[in-house]
């Protein structure tokens, strides 16, 4: 058998065709169906529900790396729990469960094989991503309307201004959806904007609590502006889970049938 050899490519080629292909997609996330802040578990089950639902749908991650907190369990042990029903989620993307006996309702996986699966559904739903892009004000109109977003490079935000002051842009949007977690981030937005109360964060430890918490306040807390996972917790001082992810999940899908009632309604 010959060794296979790569076809042979030329270096304008790559970044040619690079920035074309890019900047082709570019166009199409400017103006959207929804927003999600924040690609962690919760935001891409939210993502991936809504895109295929045929929604356009652009999911925004301040980091490189798309997954927030799901990478690793807690404590660097690559374990995380999954209550149910949240594992039918996870099942349903080829991910395995493992069912503890001793654990009613319990669920363990391999954090980097949920992770990976949930990035690739949301691709497959139909998802545009935007990485290293944070956001750094919204859009307002008419006495508060909330239209969209304003981002920038997380690059240039985290060189800081006096060094290297790069302009912002804008992202419109029907509906924000605020995934940021611990630091809410679009409804802190909203606070410094005189909008919204401030967030006061993660109440101490109680998973259980948090859990029924994160599920019952998902929803919409600011005219086109929903909240959804971990952010739910820290806008109503609820407590705070760690590695239990299930309500992430549950949370993301829940808000994303949330959303679509209101668009349809629209």
């Amino acid at each position: 058998m010959a060794k296979p050899r790569p076809a042979p490519l030329r270096e304008r080629d790559i970044t040619r065709h690079i920035a074309r292909e890019y900047y082709k997609e570019f166009d199409q996330l400017i103006e959207s169906d929804v927003i999600i802040v924040g690609a962690g578990p919760s935001g891409l089950i939210c993502a991936h529900d809504l895109a295929a639902m045929g929604f356009r749908t652009v999911l925004i991650e301040q980091s490189l790396a798309l997954g927030g907190g799901f990478w690793s369990g807690g404590y660097l042990m690559n374990k995380a729990t999954i209550c149910e029903p949240a594992n039918e989620i996870l099942e349903e993307v080829g991910v395995p469960c493992k069912k503890i006996k001793e654990c009613e309702g319990m669920y363990m996986v391999d954090p980097p094989h949920a992770t990976g699966a949930l990035i690739a559904a949301a691709y497959k739903g139909g998802a545009k991503i935007m990485n290293l892009t944070r956001v750094v004000d919204l859009i307002l109109r008419n006495g508060g309307l909330l239209e969209g977003v304003v981002v920038n490079s997380t690059t240039a935000e985290m060189a800081g201004h006096d060094l290297i002051h790069v302009d912002p842009i804008a992202l419109e949007s029907k509906i924000v959806v605020d995934a940021t977690g611990h630091d809410a981030v679009l409804v802190e937005l909203l606070h410094k904007r005189n909008l919204y109360n401030k967030v006061p964060g993660n109440g101490a430890m109680w998973v259980a609590r948090s859990e029924e918490e994160v599920m019952d306040r998902t929803g919409e807390v600011y005219p086109n502006c929903f909240v959804i996972g971990l952010a739910v917790a820290a806008v109503y001082g609820t407590p705070r889970m760690g590695p239990a992810f299930g309500s992430m999940l549950l949370s993301g899908r829940y808000g994303a049938e949330l959303i679509k009632k209101k668009l349809k309604q629209e």
